[in-house]
């Protein structure tokens, strides 16, 4: 037995204190960001059962109606490369690069309105009544998209589309940010973006049961296919109104008062403290200057612009890619299927693996090096895919298992690095819009004049980049690290005696005492 005080061994009573130091450590931490003890009580001791069934009530209204909006953009996005195949070319005599233009010019307008419109989003008291707006539009404009004649109505509708769906991914990223914490973002992230790969499978399946309908009332199938896909967009997008929820402080209904508080804790210390969040919920042009000036933010893009051009370069072109093994147009939209469910089950499974371990940069480089290897495989063998049909379908295959992962990894990392509300705003949607502009490479990376070739511009395309992310990403990881070095060396004292208390809330991630997610 070791040594006794007063009938307590002094090793029970050295436990005690190291216990008390702990909390006091917890309870310091919760008064820097201005925090009170009660609050922070409340939140150290939410019993788990009630964060469970809170979460289990968000996941159930937020999640499903994103990931089903979010199906309905991308297949109304990408079925022009259903309807190239079953004789839209030829109805509106497009001939050359018409097809790659028709498709390319998607992603201009939708582009440069990203940051705009997450800017916009924010002055509306309910996020819901935003999105819901967009939805309906852009279902109207994929319903006219079946009337077109020629290529230059084609052209218009793409770009009226794109300006009307290029607020919503942005959208609903920074909406999921508003709901969760970090450590909970990449795997709700991930249930929402598999949608964009199960768009490819439902478009496939949809193309392969409307294209029967050719000739009904005078009409093509291919233009039925814009035709009832852009009225059941807009029926959906009426459900927003009444079914979206908005934010924790308007959710009164389904939430109770404690739910509703420890909500609030959790976005102040997502926010950096009260302070922080406070300083910066107004919208400033100095964000937009930090986040342009930041190289981490274009390295963070970098992720996503890689991502995009495999998956709009993929969905334009995987279509013509089955059909060109020399099945027929109805097999070939068939065959487009398993590979997007497989890159779903990927994207779901990858990031839950990410939210538990709270690591991102490993979820980025081993499903990146997924993508490589199937461009490795593709790129000798497509040339001759008649008759290297199994390997060639694995490898596209094996680029849709890598490349779907790869988007909410990237979505998520950048949004636990950037601290305040307007600025994580802006930040998401600078992210994807740089991103997105992968979508016009995606669009001439596979040209109709090297399908006989076996596109070795597309996948030599796609090989390069995978290399390439897999790089900046550990450069990006070494990035973060090294910084959150470098201010866990500073003292208290030397913050204090550079940056008054002001000061250091307007600095947002900037700040010293700002910690790096890696």
């Amino acid at each position: 037995m070791g040594p006794q005080h007063d009938g307590v061994s002094l090793s029970a009573i050295g436990k005690d204190l190291e216990k008390t130091t702990e909390i006091e450590m917890v309870y310091n931490k919760y008064a820097n960001l201005g925090i009170d003890t009660d609050d922070a009580e409340f939140f150290e001791t939410f019993p788990d059962d009630k964060h469970k069934k809170m979460l289990r009530k968000i996941d159930f209204r937020l999640v499903p109606m994103l990931a089903l909006l979010y199906l309905c953009a991308h297949i109304d996005r990408a079925n022009i490369g259903n309807a190239k195949i079953e004789g839209m070319l030829e109805d509106l005599n497009m001939t050359g690069l018409q097809y790659n233009i028709a498709v390319s010019v998607f992603f201009v307008p939708y582009i440069l309105l990203e940051v705009p419109s997450n800017v916009l989003l924010k002055r509306f008291k309910r996020p819901s009544t935003y999105l819901g707006m967009l939805v309906i539009s852009w279902g109207i404009v994929m319903t006219g998209t079946g009337f077109v004649k020629n290529f230059n109505g084609l052209v218009a509708c793409r770009l009226i589309l794109a300006a009307c769906e290029a607020g919503f991914f942005p959208g609903a990223v920074y909406l999921i940010t508003k709901w969760y914490a970090q450590k909970q973002v990449q795997t709700r992230l991930a249930l929402f973006y598999c949608a964009s790969a199960l768009s490819g499978a439902f478009s496939g399946l949809l193309a392969f049961c409307i294209a029967k309908m050719d000739g009904l009332g005078g009409v093509s199938g291919w233009a039925w296919i814009f035709i009832l896909e852009g009225i059941a967009t807009v029926f959906i997008g009426i459900m927003c109104f009444v079914v979206m929820p908005d934010t924790p402080a308007l959710s009164h209904k389904w939430l109770d008062e404690e739910e509703l508080r420890y909500l609030e804790i959790q976005t102040v210390i997502k926010e950096g403290g009260r302070n922080t969040q406070e300083a910066q919920h107004k919208f400033k042009w100095s964000y937009l200057t930090d986040l342009l000036t930041d190289y981490k933010v274009f390295f963070q893009a970098f992720i996503l612009f890689t991502a995009s051009v495999c998956a709009y370069g993929l969905k334009f072109t995987m279509p013509s890619i089955t059909k060109s093994m020399g099945f027929t147009s109805a097999q070939a939209q068939l065959l487009t299927i398993p590979p997007y469910v497989a890159g779903a089950i990927s994207a779901v499974g990858f990031s839950m693996l990410s939210d538990k371990f709270q690591w991102r940069a490993p979820f980025v480089i081993i499903p990146m090096s997924i993508v490589l290897l199937g461009f490795c495989i593709l790129l000798p063998l497509a040339k001759n895919i008649t008759h290297e049909i199994p390997a060639c379908y694995i490898g596209v295959m094996l680029i849709c298992i890598g490349q779907y992962p790869t988007n909410p990894a990237g979505s998520a990392w950048i949004s636990g690095n950037l601290a305040g509300d307007t600025k994580r705003a802006m930040g998401i949607a600078l992210n994807i819009a740089l991103g997105n502009s992968g979508g016009l490479l995606g669009s001439y990376m596979f040209l109709d004049s090297e399908a006989k070739e076996g596109y070795p511009t597309g996948f030599g395309i796609g090989l390069g980049l995978a290399a390439a992310v897999i790089m900046s990403t550990l450069f990006l990881e070494w990035s973060y690290w090294s910084i959150n070095k470098k201010r866990a060396a500073m003292s208290e004292e030397e913050i204090e005696s550079k940056y008054n208390q002001e000061q250091l809330a307007r600095m947002g991630d900037k700040s010293p005492l700002y910690k790096y997610k890696l």
